[in-house]
């Protein structure tokens, strides 16, 4: 099954890979390592995960204005994730989205809680959708 999910496009792109949803906010300041992709911050749902390559969903950012900047180092470094859906996009993760070139959406209209992990999703940041090769949770 294939869903076409609606959202508003908040950085311009397309971006496919696994999906990583985390029910948790996520600091890139201090909770993600920009060398590895790894999730740092200890406590946090996502522990231990490599964001790198993969579309990440949460809700949306927390921390420093420092975590723009720790996107861009993802991506320079090659660890920065396809795409991120964000319930609600804030400042330091559009900021951070859009100089690091990664495609972004948010306010789906399907609740993050819905999504499953691993499933294949591709970002249009550019039509403002998700596309979601999957069941949703709950269906």
């Amino acid at each position: 099954m294939i869903l076409h999910i609606v959202a508003r496009s908040i950085s311009r792109g397309v971006g496919t890979g696994e999906l990583l949803v985390s029910p948790a906010p996520i600091s890139f300041l201090s909770g993600v390592d920009p060398e590895t992709g790894i999730i740092v911050e200890k406590g946090h749902p996502l522990y231990g995960k490599c964001i790198a390559g993969k579309v990440l969903a949460f809700p949306f950012g927390k921390g420093s204005t420092v975590g723009s900047y720790v996107l861009y180092a993802l991506s320079r470094n090659g660890h920065a994730p396809a795409a991120i859906i964000n319930e609600e996009a804030e400042p330091i993760i559009v900021t951070g989205a859009i100089i690091a070139k990664i495609p972004m959406i948010d306010r789906i209209t399907v609740p993050l809680n819905r999504l499953k992990d691993g499933v294949r999703v591709t970002v249009d940041g550019d039509r403002g959708e998700l596309k979601y090769e999957g069941t949703l949770h709950g269906s």
